[in-house]
This record gives structure tokens, C-alpha cells and sequence, in this order.
């Protein structure tokens, strides 16, 4: 790997590249790394390694996003920019809901398989206690400065849940000495909906010469396109985001900088991202379940109970760097909390031929079947402390060396509870109607403490100037402690159990790089990752194959690549290739006990994935450029789990094949610089999560069809002032990306996620 010389004559030149294509965007000098070798327009500056190096050195599979890219096709979500990183992929039922998946590496677990990072502070709960798989930090992406998406298991700088890789978003830094000010507003129409709005602003400002503060927000309100039936409205699945980020930089000498950065932000959705449709075909409902009346075709879900879901982000970093000359030291600390309240509907949840609301109205209560229906408030609450000290090496062309700690608390909350409400109004039962010897209906409520204490370091070794090995490792212990609280009328009463665990795991990595021309090189990596595993939840009359905790599941990645350029960068191309051995998969699994049905985590045999990713990229004028990437992935369960998974299966929301091609052309024209732009993405059929009471009716598993979309956007710079106008899913696709448990819909229905039909939209900015 080679070091890179600070250099004042190139303010910068960081590229929008999608591993390995380039859209220039504009960094300060004091971002630049150290030493070497000078900065050249169109290089990529990363931190996947954590030291600022060029991409081209960085001897395994990533692509990087720039904020160019990100901002000209509105892309402020996951789901809005997965379709450009070969291999990536996503479930997402709702906005803030979200499962990320890398290489195919997911099992449907309670605990996530790809690390989210802001800068260099994790994010998100280290273990399923919190259902930390579902709710991946979606942070909005204005004012960052670009995302690193590192594929494959990160175990050795990244820790715990980095199997599949690590999604890391690199804020801009507050810059020294420079007044900055700039805004946007917007307004967007969705097919078949309503219309949303947006707006953002940002503002840095030098306070003297040594500290500067950078601070922005956005608000961005976007429309519903499902509507509801049963308690009748439209748009229902209408959301609102909005937040900020502020960062104050403090540099009171060459050597000592102290950044401080502050992030909040609200993820509010009025009724969930879903429609009922058919289980057989996941085709839209024709009818009322109840009424029997047409629903004309419609995409709409059948509500008594209005679904409402709120997901709120807060983070609070300080990062402490120091040059001792020989080495630079750097601690990062930081506090996060999370929270994740659902309120839905589960009425219509199969009790083994009858519903929860039929047995609470009549089993419990003594009503009519249909006198009660069912609501569930399930809150997700998960604190974060976090400690990590690095000591890196400086200057040296032979050896480098990079040695640290880290340290984690996580408390965490699940808060789950059953409620009655009234069928004719939609209104909760208030006061809740009194059982003798039962607190309502379900009270379910999990406290969990989780610790981890690991030291990990990585060296690379120049044999010469166009030879390098990378080899690190990472020792990571973790101690959890688990109390269970349960109570209410299917359970039998109140019980509470209490549960550790203790647990202690080697990740390594050994990377060999050739440089065979400048910017052009071929790797190999050999690398471990890992998730922890834990105490499980234990219902009363849990049977004797019931497990009380789980291990951790490993991973290890076999991977080759190449990363080249032609001498006039006209031509790119990225190209790697992967076997991933996954085992002791977690996994959620079902089991029989005395309160029916019960799903846990579990460990499965295993699973293993194999593929090719590819990124080219075309540059035939100046202001042209072609980027085509496309990702194969062959991913096969090992052995039959117990929630409908069957050996060899394909795991689930993995798709087989995805393709973007992406074309943009700018110029300059009488002192303005007009763009225009395309992408085209298809993703293949993909299987949905196991799923035993769906695979016993059908004989087979949900299936999503394969789908294209096609985006088109154009824009202009006028000095101050910025226009841009965009069509996303220009055609119109009605792609599906998430289901529901079956069956929890009414009349054996089943609830499926759609991506977002068809959008136009226009943008106006101003800068200062």
C-alpha cells in the first residue's frame, strides 16, 4: 500500500466511481493523507483500511459512491442506491426497516451480516437482541462526502457483523478558514399517489483559524401510493424524514486535531410500505375480504387498525487525532441510541386454525369471535458506547503497521405487548379488559446487556514498489446478559429467566497485492468474519430441543480481483471473483411450545456463496462517461432448517444476477455546465425469507419476480444556482422487495413490499 503526499496544488480529486468509475468531486487539503506520492485528478481517496490511502491500493473488492452521483439522482435511502453497487441487495418493508445484504449473505437471522459505519463510529446493535437485522442505520445522504460499500467479511478492522462487509458513510469535515453556505428545496410526484416535498441546507463557518463548524439539515416528506380499505383513506404509506448533522473541527496545530459531530434524525411512516395481495401469485387483492367489494385493481391493504411505525437515530461522536512523528494516534468515542416503535395489526395471525383476534375474543374474553381485534406495539430500544484507540505508523515505504482496542457496552430493550381494540371505530379497548391472573392478553419484554472487548492490528509489508502483503487479526470477546419478562393469558402467567453468555472468537486476513501498472493491480484476500451469538428468549414449555443460547456463526471468503486503468483513464475495469464457506449459520428458527409456536434464533449447518462481480467503465470525450456493472451470486443452504428452509435452497432476497449501466454526458455551454443522464438496473428472481406454513401450502417458497427500472435526470449549473429534474422507474416497474409472515392477512392473504412506482420530481439549489 503507498502512502500519499499532502499536496496544496490539488484541492483534490476524489471521483464518484462505482469500484472503479469516476465523476470528480472536490476535497480540502486537509483531508488529503500523508507522504508519497501526489494526489491526481481522478485518483480515489478511501478509508476502507482505516488510513487514508488510494482505492487502488486497497487490496480487496469495494465501490464507492461520491456525493455528485448520489445528489443528481436523488438517491437519500438504501433502497434508492443499491441497484448501483454490484452485489447489494435489500428487504425492506418500510422506510427505517431495513435488512442490508452483501454477496447473499443472509439467512432471514434476528442480527445483522453487514456493519454500518458513520466515518469510523459502528452503528446499530452487535447482536439479534434487539432485532438489530431489521433496522440497519439508513442515514440520509445529504452533505456526505461519499459511501464505502467493502464486500466480504471485514472481521479484522470491522469486528462483529461485518460477514457479508461493511457499508460506511465518510461525512465532509468541517473546513478551516472557509465560509460555505448552500440550499436546496424540491417537489416530486409518485404514480397512482400523492405529491412529496424536500428541502435541505447546509452552513460551515470558520470561527478564527484553528476551528471550524460545519452543520446541516434536511426534511423530506414522501408520498404515499397504497391505499387502505376496511377504515377507508388514500396514500397511506405517506413518510416523513428529517434531521441533522453538526460537526465542530478544532485544529490547534499541524499535529493535534479534535472533531466532535453530532447526528439526529426521525423516520415517521403513517401506515406500512405494503398491499395485500394473493399468496399464491403475490398479485394485488381483487376483492374486500370482508364486503366482497372490488377493489379495482388497486394496490391497497386492508386496515381496522391504522399500522404506524417512528425509527429515531442519535449519535454523538469525538475523534482525536495526534502525530508523534513516528506514529498516528487516534481515538474514537462515541454514544448512540436507537429506537424503533411498530404498531401494527396482527388480527389475522394463524393460531393453528384460528386467529389471535377470534381466540382473544372468545378463548379469553368470552365475546363474540370478531368482537376484538389485535394490535401489537413492539418497541426496539438500543444504547451504544463505543471506544476505539489505533496507533498507526507514518512514512514508511517498507512497513506499515496499524494496532488498536475497542470496547462496546450495548443495553437494549424489546417492549413487545398484545392489545384489544374495537373493530367498528379502530380505538384501543381502554381500560384493557381484566383477566384474574393474567396481565392483559402478552407482555413480552427482554432486557440485554452486551460487552465486548477486542484488540486487532494489520501490517503490510512493500517487497518492493510493486509488491505488497497485508496480513492482520483481531481477537473479539463479548459477555451478555440476558432477563427475560413474560406474562399474560397465552402465555399462563407471569415467568422471568435470566441468561449469560460468554464468548470469545479469532478473525484474521492475509491480502497479497501486484501492481503491474499505476492504478492497475491484481489481489487476493483471505479473510474471517463473524457474528456473536448469545442467550436466547426460552417461553415456558420450551421443549428439550429448545436451544438456550446460540454460538457465533464464521465466515471465511476465498477472493481474487483485478483493478486496472489504461494510461489516459479512457478505460476501467474491476473485476473479482469470491468462494464464501459460511458456518454455524444463525438463523430464526420455529419450535413447538406450550404457548404454541415459537420463533428463536437458532444455529443452522451452514450455507456457502460463490460469485463474480464486475465494474466497467467508458470515458470516449471529456464529460462522457459509461459505467456497466453487473454482480453473479450462486448462494445454497447446507442442511434442512426448521422453518421451511430445505438443504440447497437459495438464501433468501439473493438475487442470482443484478446490472446497472449508468451514461451521463456534461458540458460547458456561455458559462454554464448543463448534465444529462440514464440508468438502467435488472435484478433476478429472488426467494423470500423461509417460510414453513407458505412451504407447506404451496410446496414451494415465496417467490419475487425479476424487474427492470429506468431513471432518467438532467440538470444545469448557473453559477450560484443549481436546476436539475429527474424520472425514476420511468417505466413504471412494480418490482417487490419484502413479505410478510403467512399467514397474517385476512382470507389467507399475504403482504408484500412494491419498490416505488413511478416518480418526477425537479430540484432547485443555491450556493454561497
Amino acid at each position: 500500500m503507498r502512502n500519499i503526499r499532502r499536496s496544496a496544488s490539488v484541492a483534490s480529486a476524489l471521483a464518484l466511481f462505482l469500484g472503479g468509475a469516476a465523476a470528480a468531486q472536490q476535497a480540502s487539503p486537509e483531508a488529503a493523507p500523508p507522504e508519497r506520492e501526489a494526489v491526481q485528478v481522478g485518483d480515489i481517496i478511501v478509508t476502507a483500511q482505516k488510513r487514508e490511502q488510494l482505492l487502488s491500493d486497497v487490496p480487496q473488492s469495494m465501490s464507492v459512491l461520491g456525493s455528485e452521483a448520489l445528489e443528481q439522482r436523488q438517491a437519500r435511502t438504501i433502497a434508492d442506491y443499491a441497484a448501483l453497487v454490484p452485489g447489494l441487495s435489500f428487504e425492506s418493508g418500510n422506510p427505517g426497516q431495513t435488512r442490508v445484504v452483501l454477496r447473499g449473505i443472509n439467512a432471514g437471522g434476528a442480527s445483522p451480516t453487514v456493519a454500518v459505519y458513520l466515518d469510523d463510529t459502528p452503528f446499530g446493535s452487535s447482536t439479534g437482541q434487539t432485532n438489530g437485522a431489521t433496522l440497519a442505520g439508513d442515514f440520509d445522504t445529504f452533505d456526505i462526502e461519499r459511501l464505502e460499500v467493502l464486500r466480504g467479511p471485514q472481521g479484522t478492522l470491522y469486528g462483529a457483523n461485518s460477514l457479508g462487509g461493511v457499508v460506511k458513510y465518510v461525512t465532509v469535515a468541517p473546513k478551516l478558514g472557509e465560509w460555505e453556505a448552500r440550499g436546496q428545496g424540491g417537489v416530486e410526484t409518485v404514480r397512482d399517489g400523492g405529491t412529496g416535498y424536500y428541502g435541505n441546507a447546509l452552513v460551515n463557518v470558520p470561527l478564527g483559524d484553528a476551528v471550524a463548524l460545519r452543520a446541516s439539515g434536511f426534511y423530506r416528506r414522501t408520498a404515499g401510493y397504497i391505499d387502505a380499505i376496511g377504515i377507508a383513506d388514500e396514500d397511506v404509506n405517506r413518510a416523513r424524514s428529517y434531521g441533522g448533522r453538526a460537526s465542530l473541527l478544532l485544529k490547534p496545530s499541524d499535529r493535534l486535531s479534535l472533531r466532535l459531530t453530532a447526528v439526529l434524525q426521525n423516520i415517521e411512516v403513517d401506515s406500512r410500505n405494503a398491499f395485500d395481495a394473493d399468496a399464491a401469485t403475490l398479485r394485488p387483492i381483487t376483492a374486500d375480504p370482508f364486503t366482497g367489494a372490488s377493489t379495482g385493481g388497486r394496490e391497497v391493504r386492508y386496515q381496522l387498525f391504522p399500522d404506524r411505525n417512528e425509527v429515531s437515530y442519535r449519535l454523538y461522536t469525538g475523534t482525536l487525532d495526534y502525530d508523534l512523528g513516528f506514529a498516528s494516534f487516534t481515538s474514537v468515542t462515541s454514544y448512540s441510541r436507537q429506537v424503533a416503535t411498530d404498531r401494527s395489526d396482527v388480527s389475522y395471525s394463524d393460531l393453528g386454525g384460528i386467529t389471535l383476534a377470534q381466540y382473544a375474543s372468545s378463548a379469553i374474553y368470552g365475546l363474540a369471535p370478531d368482537a376484538y381485534g389485535i394490535y401489537y406495539p413492539n418497541r426496539s430500544t438500543q444504547k451504544k458506547f463505543t471506544q476505539e484507540l489505533r496507533l498507526a505508523s507514518n512514512g514508511s515505504a517498507t512497513f506499515e503497521w496499524l494496532v488498536g482496542g475497542y470496547y462496546t457496552r450495548e443495553p437494549g430493550q424489546l417492549y413487545q405487548r398484545y392489545y384489544p381494540f374495537d373493530t367498528a371505530t379502530g380505538r384501543p379497548v381502554t381500560p384493557v379488559p381484566e383477566i384474574p391472573g393474567f396481565n392483559g392478553l402478552v407482555l413480552a419484554q427482554l432486557d440485554s446487556t452486551y460487552k465486548e472487548f477486542a484488540g486487532f492490528g494489520s501490517a503490510t509489508l512493500h517487497f518492493s514498489d510493486t509488491f505488497d502483503l497485508t496480513a492482520g487479526g483481531r481477537y473479539s470477546h463479548n459477555d451478555q446478559r440476558t432477563t427475560q419478562t413474560l406474562d399474560g393469558a397465552l402465555f399462563n402467567g407471569p415467568s422471568q429467566n435470566r441468561a449469560t453468555s460468554k464468548e470469545g472468537v479469532f478473525t484474521w486476513s492475509v491480502s497479497p497485492r501486484y501492481e503491474f501498472a499505476r492504478h492497475s493491480e491484481v489481489y487476493a484476500r483471505v479473510a474471517k468474519g463473524y457474528r456473536p451469538g448469545g442467550p436466547n428468549v426460552v417461553p415456558p414449555g420450551a421443549g428439550p430441543d429448545y436451544p438456550l443460547q446460540t454460538d457465533a456463526d464464521t465466515l471465511m471468503s476465498y477472493e481474487a480481483g483485478i483493478r486496472a486503468e489504461t494510461a489516459d483513464r479512457t478505460f476501467g475495469i474491476d473485476l473479482s471473483g469470491y468462494y464464501l464457506d459460511w458456518d454455524k449459520t444463525l438463523i430464526v428458527a420455529t419450535f413447538q411450545t406450550d404457548a404454541g409456536p415459537i420463533s428463536a434464533d437458532a444455529n443452522g449447518r451452514g450455507a456457502r456463496s460463490y460469485g463474480v462481480e464486475a465494474t466497467a467503465t467508458l470515458r470516449p470525450t471529456r464529460g462522457f462517461t459509461v459505467t456497466t456493472t453487473v454482480a453473479y451470486n450462486n448462494t445454497r443452504l447446507r442442511g434442512d432448517t426448521s422453518n421451511g428452509g430445505r438443504d440447497g435452497d437459495q438464501l433468501p432476497f439473493a438475487p442470482t444476477w443484478n446490472a446497472n449501466v449508468s451514461a451521463e454526458y456534461s458540458w460547458d455551454w456561455d458559462g454554464a455546465r448543463p448534465y444529462v443522464g440514464a440508468d438502467v438496473s435488472t435484478v433476478s428472481d429472488r426467494l423470500g425469507n423461509f417460510d414453513a406454513a407458505y412451504r407447506d401450502l404451496f410446496g414451494r417458497r415465496i417467490t419475487f419476480d425479476g424487474y427492470t427500472t429506468a431513471s432518467l435526470r438532467a440538470g444545469v449549473s448557473l453559477g450560484r444556482f443549481d436546476l436539475s429534474v429527474y424520472a425514476r422507474n420511468i417505466g413504471d416497474s412494480r418490482g417487490l422487495i419484502s413479505a410478510g409472515t403467512y399467514p397474517t392477512r385476512p382470507n389467507g392473504a399475504i403482504e408484500v413490499s412494491p419498490i416505488q412506482p413511478r416518480t418526477i420530481g425537479a430540484t432547485l439549489g443555491v450556493g454561497f
